[in-house]
């Protein structure tokens, strides 16, 4: 999984990554180089006393030594960049999916996972690409050469390498393969961890007004522990692996020094050769420790590369997908919005074609079923539905009726199961993705802002609207009266969710910010549940003066009454279309619904 993951990142840079092999060959020669003049200027520059001799080696000695940090030095660079650009581009590949991704199966892996895949997963990965980088090549290069120049300075001593070098590799495998299991179990406690407290903050004043502190402290306190223990049990393994590379180091070394100490003193062996073999065991077990660490690494990164797979791997949404008859969906340009879908749709009253004389549908749905995805029974059953030109539709119905989803398939968030929805006569399947957004305006049920300004939340419609299009939508959205109250104005700062409005001044911003490129469809999912009855009446008689087609989820009576048709939804199928007051006499269903809305009054 990783390296299918990381195969195309490399590919791209593969020119700047051959460089690292003949840099990090100089340094690995270069460091080579210096235990064998070490002992050379031991054996014939210092024990004769010959200066000259010790200061020409020592002079090839500190050359060696200039060349190994340059390589050194370069051949980190490359590592380090490429690696920090693989990040950069998986956290992008991340993001970009989950924005594409259909919708059900980014909710199934969760926001708070989704955030520690594109940071921690991430990070994982981009740490063994750069100890990979800096140790791949450098570990086995110092391995065999450090063998092969020990057994120059003495064949004999060269069989404690033999016994050394396969210890450390089995107690490097054998770590290996206890932490995968648990560097799995770590990331999915981060996650849980991560949720956790996600949910506590952005749910901080419900906890307080139902005392519930000592509850969710003893949740995140149980979530906290379990990631503990995950990282202690990971810990330990991990603290005891060093132990033991240390001891069988430090025992070799003995070793050496008490065989080579009795051989020097029977003359059979040289003061610097000793000193050149203890440098290179040195240089050996070094590298063999420096591959173990990239194996230690490689457990946690294949586990990240999974998690990253999943995420890259959903389904796109249907705003990503191809268009029917395989014509690719168009990508949104940068700059205006275009209109060119709008442009189809009379914007008030109705226009009759040229050809046929007939009027052209602002939207059509017809014969539209939609069924999640592993679901036993559809949200939405063979469910017909014609928008005028300049129509205003309220849609209601009990809860779980499929009201947003009906909406969700107008702004094309999801796909019907069957059926079509067509806007201005054309399957919305086969407009670009820029082409529908210039001709629907969207309010979802939830009003969510993002941080910044109030200029900057109204401008996500239409990156290039003046200040006059912001003014015209906060007005008809009856906003503008407490933005102008705001120090700053436009400018006046949002806080992330819009956290620092109230529910209703958040309600008005997302439907200004429907309205800001003068949609010619405007989908508005429950726009009055938290604005008082005046501000509602002010809102829907400003939507009703605005030359567009205007579809609004509800269940206030006085909303119901305004608009011009009243679709009724119960069990996912559309039961009943047409005014207010026809529906009170042929509709049971939204008798009922106007009947609990108003406490049982006439109507």
């Amino acid at each position: 999984m990783l390296t299918s993951l990381l195969h195309t990142h490399v590919r791209r840079r593969l020119p700047s990554l051959a460089l690292i092999l003949p840099l990090q060959l100089i340094q690995t020669t270069a460091a080579l180089s210096l235990p064998t003049l070490n002992a050379d200027l031991l054996d014939r520059g210092v024990v004769p006393g010959d200066i000259g001799h010790v200061l020409r080696t020592g002079a090839w000695m500190a050359a060696a030594t200039v060349l190994q940090l340059a390589a050194s030095v370069g051949a980190a660079w490359l590592g380090a960049r490429a690696a920090l650009d693989i990040g950069r581009e998986l956290r992008a590949a991340v993001f970009g999916r989950a924005l594409a991704g259909a919708a059900h199966e980014v909710g199934r892996i969760g926001v708070s996972s989704l955030v520690m895949r594109t940071t921690s997963d991430v990070q994982q990965v981009q740490m063994f690409c750069l100890t990979m980088c800096t140790v791949m090549v450098t570990a086995p290069l110092m391995c065999f050469g450090g063998i092969v120049m020990a057994l120059r300075q003495d064949v004999a001593l060269s069989g404690v390498v033999a016994v050394v070098a396969p210890l450390l590799a089995l107690a490097v495998g054998w770590a290996v393969r206890r932490t995968r299991p648990l560097f799995r179990d770590l990331q999915h406690r981060l996650d849980v961890t991560h949720r956790l407290l996600r949910e506590q903050l952005t749910g901080v004043r419900v906890v307080r007004a139902f005392v519930r502190e000592d509850h969710e402290r003893a949740r995140f306190d149980r979530a906290n522990t379990g990631l503990l223990n995950a990282a202690l049990r990971t810990g330990r393994l991990m603290a005891v692996l060093l132990p033991v590379v240390l001891l069988v180091v430090n025992a070799s070394t003995v070793v050496v020094v008490w065989a080579g100490g009795h051989r020097i003193a029977d003359g059979t062996l040289r003061v610097g050769a000793l000193t050149a073999f203890l440098t290179y065991l040195a240089q050996i077990l070094t590298s063999v420790m420096a591959a173990g660490s990239l194996f230690v690494l490689l457990p946690r990164a294949e586990v990240s590369a999974e998690r990253i797979r999943e995420v890259l791997d959903l389904t796109p949404g249907p705003s990503s997908t191809a268009a029917p008859g395989g014509r690719p969906a168009r990508t949104a340009p940068r700059g205006p919005v275009p209109r060119a879908a709008s442009d189809r749709i009379a914007p008030s009253g109705a226009r009759d074609d040229p050809p046929t004389g007939r009027t052209t549908p602002a939207l059509e749905l017809s014969g539209v079923e939609f069924r999640y995805p592993g679901a036993e029974e559809p949200v939405l059953r063979d469910v017909t539905l014609t928008l005028r030109p300049g129509e205003v539709v309220a849609v209601t119905g009990s809860a779980g009726a499929g009201k947003s989803t009906l909406l969700d398939l107008m702004v094309r968030s999801f796909d019907p199961t069957s059926g079509a929805v067509r806007l201005g006569g054309t399957d919305v399947r086969a407009l670009g993705r820029a082409e529908l957004a210039g001709a629907i305006g969207y309010a979802p049920q939830r009003p969510h802002l993002f941080s910044g300004t109030v200029a900057s939340n109204l401008r996500y419609a239409k990156p290039d609207a003046g200040d006059e299009e912001l003014w015209r939508a906060l007005r008809t959205a009856c906003a503008d009266t407490f933005v102008t109250g705001h120090r700053g104005g436009l400018d006046a700062p949002v806080l992330q969710g819009g956290g620092n409005l109230s529910g209703g001044q958040r309600q008005r911003l997302v439907v200004a910010r429907a309205l800001v490129h003068r949609p010619a469809v405007c989908l508005l999912d429950d726009p009055f549940s938290a604005l008082d009855q005046a501000t509602e009446a002010r809102l829907r008689t400003a939507l009703a003066g605005e030359a567009m087609t205007t579809v609004v989820v509800t269940q206030r009576v006085s909303a119901l009454c305004a608009a011009d048709r009243v679709a009724v939804l119960d069990g996912g199928r559309l039961i009943g279309v047409g005014p207010h007051a026809d529906l009170l006499d042929s509709c049971p269903t939204y008798r009922e619904i106007v009947l609990a809305s108003t406490s049982g009054e006439a109507v």
